[in-house]
C-alpha cells in the first residue's frame, strides 16, 4: 500500500535520504517575517506546524522562504488536515534556540521545509487519511495530567507565569477584536470563556490567527478542549487568573479520553438545565445603563452577527405567558449548585455530575417561566422570566401568587397580553433554541404610550 512508503516519525534520522512523512496537522503558528541578514533590505518568512502519525509520536516542522512561498504554503492547509511532507531536512532540536518556543515533542528531531528542496501537499490516500484522522482527538500529554479550572483559581497567583495543561468545556466564544500597535503592526484578539464542574466561567485568550480560526469553529456548550501547555497568568484588570494560547500550545478538540467524556456529559446536562444561562447574571449590568432599543427582528439579526451576550430594550407585547397553567410550570425548584430541576422532597440532586453532590443539598424555588415577545417585525420565543425579576414584573411574590384563584391568575396574564411592554432583555447565543438565541428578561413593565411612540418612530426610520 502507498502508506508503506512513508517513514514513521519515530524512525526519522538525519542520515535518511529523501524522507517522506505522512501526518495530521495538530498545531500551526502564524506566518512571521524577519530581516534577511544575507540580503539587506529584504525579509525572510517562516511559520511552524506540528504533525502526528501515531498515538505517541509527533514532530515540529518549520518552513522558511520568501513571502509568496510561505504565505501560499500556510494557506494550503489547516489544523486537522492530513499532509505529505517530502524531502524535509531532518535536524536535531536545539532547546536553547527556536525549539524552546515550539510545542514539546517526543522526537529528538525537527523538520525543515524549504521551497527549493521540499514539498508539502494534502494527502489523497484514503487508507492513510482513515488511519490518521482519529489521532486528532488524542491529547499530546497524559490525559490525566491537567489542572481543573478550580485548581487554577484555588492556586491563584502561585501559578502566575506557569505553563500547564487544562481540560475544560467551551462556554462561549467572544467577538474578534482587531487592533493596530504603536509601531503600526496589525493584531487581533479573541476571548473564549471556559467552564467545568468547578468553575462556571474562565477566560482563555487567543492572539494568533491560527488559534482564533480554530476556536471560531467550535460549538459552545458542546465542545471539550484539552489545552496542552497553556500559559497561566494573573490578570490585574479582572483581578483573577486567565489562560493564554501561545506558540507552544496544542489544543485537542473533544479528546477521546475518559476524563473528557465525563466533562462532556456534565457540560451537556448543565447546558440543558439552563444553569449556564442562569450564571450569566442580568444584575451584572445595571438596568439604567441599558439604552439601546431594538425591534424583535433587530435583536435576532444582532445575535447572529455577535456571539457575545448583549443587552437591549424592546417595546413588544408578551404574546405567551402561561400564568394560568399548572403551578409546576410556573414555579420550579432547582439545585442551588448546578441549577438542575428537582422537587422539594428530594434529599439530593439527581444530576449525577452536580459539583455539589458531596455537599449539603440546597435548593432555590421561584418563578421559572418561558415567555414570547411579539412586535410588528416578529416573535422572540421562549425567553426566560425568573425570580426575582418575575416578582417585580408581576407585582406579587411567589407566595402571594400561589394563593391566587385560577381567575385571578388569568386576569394577571391578560394584564400583560393586552398591553405593550417595555422589556429589558439579555440575549445569548444558544444551540438549543430553534431561533439560535436565548433571551433572559432583565426587567419588564407596562410601557408609557408617549415613550413607545417616540422610540417606534425612530426604529421605523432605521428599518
Amino acid at each position: 500500500m502507498a502508506s508503506q512508503t512513508y517513514i514513521a516519525i519515530s524512525e526519522l534520522h538525519p542520515n535518511f535520504f529523501h524522507p517522506k512523512v505522512a501526518g495530521i496537522i495538530i498545531g500551526k503558528t502564524d506566518v512571521r517575517s524577519f530581516p534577511d541578514r544575507k540580503n539587506i533590505g529584504e525579509d525572510r518568512f517562516t511559520f511552524g506546524f506540528t504533525v502526528k502519525d501515531s498515538p505517541d509520536f509527533f514532530i515540529n516542522v518549520t518552513a522558511w522562504g520568501n513571502d509568496g512561498y510561505i504565505n501560499g504554503l500556510s494557506s494550503s492547509f489547516s489544523v486537522g488536515d492530513c499532509v505529505i511532507i517530502e524531502n524535509p531536512l531532518v535536524s536535531f532540536k536545539d532547546p536553547e534556540k527556536g525549539d524552546r518556543f515550539c510545542p514539546t515533542t517526543p522526537s529528538l528531531y525537527r523538520l525543515l521545509v524549504t521551497e527549493a528542496h521540499s514539498q508539502v501537499s494534502l494527502c489523497a490516500d484514503m487508507y492513510t487519511i482513515d488511519r490518521l484522522l482519529p489521532l486528532i482527538h488524542l491529547p499530546v500529554k497524559d490525559s490525566g495530567d491537567f489542572y481543573s479550572l478550580g485548581d487554577i483559581v484555588a492556586n491563584g497567583q502561585r501559578l502566575d507565569g506557569t505553563v500547564i495543561n487544562v481540560l475544560a468545556a467551551v462556554k462561549s466564544i467572544g467577538e474578534l477584536k482587531q487592533f493596530t500597535t504603536s509601531d503600526r503592526r496589525k493584531g487581533q484578539r479573541l476571548e473564549v470563556k471556559l467552564f467545568d464542574d468547578s468553575v462556571s466561567s474562565f477566560p482563555l485568550i487567543c492572539w494568533d490567527r491560527e488559534a482564533i480560526q480554530l476556536v471560531q469553529t467550535l460549538i459552545p456548550k458542546e465542545t471539550v478542549l484539552f489545552i496542552a501547555d497553556a500559559k497561566i497568568s494573573f490578570d490585574s484588570f479582572r483581578n483573577g487568573m486567565a489562560a493564554t494560547v501561545n506558540s507552544k500550545t496544542i489544543i485537542t478538540v473533544n479528546p477521546d479520553t475518559r476524563e473528557a467524556s465525563l466533562l462532556f456529559s456534565y457540560a451537556k446536562e448543565v447546558a440543558e438545565s439552563g444553569a449556564l444561562d442562569q450564571d450569566e447574571k442580568p444584575e451584572d449590568v445595571p438596568v439604567d445603563s441599558i439604552t439601546d432599543v431594538y425591534t424583535v427582528s433587530q435583536l435576532k439579526q444582532k445575535a447572529q452577527e455577535n456571539l457575545e451576550p448583549f443587552f437591549g430594550i424592546t417595546y413588544s407585547f408578551i404574546s405567551k405567558l402561561d400564568l394560568d397553567s399548572s403551578l409546576s410550570k410556573v414555579i420550579r425548584t432547582r439545585c442551588s449548585r448546578c441549577k438542575f430541576q428537582v422537587t422539594e422532597d428530594m434529599q439530593g440532586c439527581i444530576n449525577q455530575l452536580c459539583p455539589g453532590r458531596d455537599q449539603v443539598f440546597s435548593t432555590n424555588t421561584g418563578f421559572d417561566l418561558l415567555v414570547d415577545f411579539t412586535d410588528h417585525t416578529g416573535t422572540l420565543h421562549a425567553c426566560s422570566l425568573r425570580s426575582p425579576v418575575a416578582e417585580k414584573t408581576l407585582g406579587c411574590t411567589m407566595e402571594e401568587f400561589t394563593s391566587l384563584t385560577d381567575d385571578e391568575r388569568t386576569a394577571m396574564k391578560w394584564k400583560f397580553l393586552l398591553e405593550r411592554c417595555k422589556i429589558y432583555v439579555k440575549i445569548l447565543p444558544s444551540t438549543k433554541m430553534r431561533t439560535g438565541i436565548r433571551g433572559t428578561v432583565v426587567a419588564c413593565s407596562l410601557a408609557d404610550p408617549g415613550e413607545v411612540k417616540q422610540h417606534m418612530s425612530a426604529l421605523l426610520l432605521r428599518l
